[in-house]
């Protein structure tokens, strides 16, 4: 029998795009452009501890990535189901209305998988990731799946670059960078740490966190009061990390817990080795 290449396998633009290093400055953008929903943003805050484990909680996104890319088939979906029973059981209080709702509300997980798909392809790309519109899109459409693991119908979810921009266009109206969201920003500027490590979140943190802030939408940095360098000058600054990222060696970075990427290549061999030749135009 053949190994099982998991829900994607490396055919597809997401095997290729998601093992690159810059994803984790997308998904600190990802935490921003998502605290602008109050609904979403206030079910964080009611429902985990994240000011008290947000490493912690970064780190299980992460890993949640990897395993529904690289994984298995029975390991993602076993991760989706997961994912989807919490969700089930968690309510929040609306902060305007203070009516009650449930996390999982199709409204609020199409816009956590919209804010995050955004910043992966947005960041991945603008850093000088060889991806093309046609593989952009390729990307966005096998997505899909991944918006079905959390519950959402992978028919109501952009399928391509310009259903997600009509997508952000509606949303709009709606988001608010309220006091959840500064909760958020706090955080991200200045995460809990040991005493001693404090100097190094200042020199490092910081600064992908100023950038990951730098790479939003200008209507969300409209909405935070903060403003951002221009365009171009966050571009030349992503590239520039994009670049340093890239020259560690992938075989070191991968042998970082949680090795999703070193399992993989393991099941499927050598062949499968996530690579930015094979995204395409």
């Amino acid at each position: 029998m053949s190994p099982d290449p998991g829900l994607f396998g490396p055919a597809s633009v997401t095997w290729q795009m998601h093992g690159d290093p810059m994803m984790w400055v997308a998904g600190i953008r990802a935490l921003y452009l998502q605290a602008l929903h109050p609904r979403a943003v206030r079910g964080v805050m009611e429902n985990s501890d994240f000011r008290q484990d947000a490493w912690g909680r970064l780190l299980r996104t992460a890993d949640f990535v990897g395993t529904t890319t690289y994984g298995t088939t029975e390991e993602a979906e076993r991760a989706g189901a997961r994912v989807r029973k919490i969700h089930s059981l968690l309510k929040a209080t609306d902060p305007g209305t203070g009516e009650r709702y449930g996390v999982d509300d199709p409204d609020l997980l199409l816009w956590v998988h919209c804010a995050e798909i955004d910043s992966y392809l947005h960041v991945v790309r603008r850093s000088g990731y060889p991806m093309g519109d046609r593989a952009a899109d390729r990307y966005l459409a096998e997505q899909r799946t991944s918006a079905r693991l959390v519950g959402l119908d992978p028919d109501a979810v952009p399928a391509n670059r310009a259903e997600l921009a009509a997508y952000f266009e509606r949303a709009r109206p709606h988001l608010a960078a309220g006091a959840d969201a500064r909760a958020v920003d706090d955080f991200l500027l200045r995460p809990p740490t040991h005493p001693l490590l404090v100097p190094a979140r200042e020199v490092l943190w910081r600064r992908v966190a100023h950038l990951a802030y730098a790479s939003l939408p200008p209507y969300a940095h409209e909405l935070y009061g903060r403003t951002a360098p221009a365009p171009a000058t966050v571009t030349r600054r992503l590239r520039v990390t994009g670049t340093l990222l890239r020259s560690v060696p992938a075989g070191l970075r991968w042998q970082l817990p949680p090795k999703h990427i070193v399992r993989a290549m393991s099941r499927l061999g050598p062949g499968s080795r996530p690579a930015p030749y094979k995204v395409g135009p």
